[in-house]
Order: structure tokens, then C-alpha cells, then sequence
């Protein structure tokens, strides 16, 4: 797991640093500067949002970097019995899992997701997602910013 989420550190990394290099000929753009957030900084140990079933860590990653952003970038890993509780969103949504099992549910349909799968959920759907199985449940959130 942690191989995997280096490797996506990595290569989002490589990517804005390729993309900091403008061409030849053309000029930098008014973006702001690129953010690199090491996990362990934003490591929260907390109860999970939406009815505070369980215990969990959070990974607030996004939230180092400075506004105006777009775009919301977490990680969470669920202990043994612990849920993210149904709720509704005001955007679209993707559950990406990097280890252990778990159920999500959109609108009262359930679906089993383990290491790998992912659930894009959409905007006014009734959401939420718990850990099965005998081992913590590690999902990457990522939704858009609420304006």
C-alpha cells in the first residue's frame, strides 16, 4: 500500500514538476507554486465524518495547499468496524481503495469494493462507505471544492 500511494506521490510530483518547466518560447504561468505534502504531516487520528461510527485516521492532504484550489485530496483509513456514515454530497465523488475490503452504498445500493476498485458517486446521491473484513479499510477521497 504504501509502495502504491509513493508511486502516486511520484508521479503526480513528476508531473507538476515537468509541467513547472515551461516550453521554449513560451512564458510561466500565473499559477500558483507547485505544494508536495508528505502524508505523515496531516495525519489525524479522529472518529469518521457523518455519524462518527468507529475510529479512523485521516489524511487531509489537500489542506496545505493554499486557496483558491479546485479540488479535494484525502485519504482515510477505517479501523476494523468503523464507517463513514451515509450522507448527502453536492458534487461528485471518487472512493478509490488501497487496501482492505469494504461496502459503499449510493442511494440504497450497496456494492463491495476491495484493493483497487474504485466508486464514483454522484451529486445529490445519499453516500457513504464501511470497512469489512479483518483488516483497516485505506480509501483515497477526491471531490471538487464547494463553492
Amino acid at each position: 500500500m504504501r509502495f502504491l500511494l509513493a508511486s502516486l506521490v511520484a508521479a503526480i510530483t513528476s508531473a507538476c514538476a515537468a509541467s513547472a518547466t515551461p516550453p521554449p518560447g513560451t512564458t510561466a504561468s500565473a499559477a500558483p507554486p507547485m505544494v508536495v505534502v508528505n502524508e505523515r504531516d496531516v495525519m489525524v487520528r479522529e472518529a469518521p465524518p457523518h455519524g462518527a461510527i468507529g475510529m479512523s485516521t485521516a489524511y487531509r492532504i489537500s489542506d496545505v495547499a493554499p486557496q483558491p484550489r479546485t479540488m479535494e485530496f484525502r485519504r482515510r483509513v477505517l479501523d476494523v468496524g468503523a464507517a463513514v456514515g451515509e450522507h448527502p454530497i453536492s458534487h461528485d465523488e471518487v472512493y478509490y481503495v488501497t487496501s482492505g475490503t469494504g461496502v459503499v452504498v449510493s442511494d440504497g445500493v450497496e456494492a463491495e469494493l476491495s484493493a483497487g476498485m474504485a466508486a464514483y458517486l454522484y451529486e445529490n446521491a445519499v453516500v457513504g462507505i464501511r470497512q469489512t473484513g479483518d483488516e483497516p479499510l485505506s480509501i483515497i477521497i477526491a471531490y471538487p471544492v464547494s463553492r
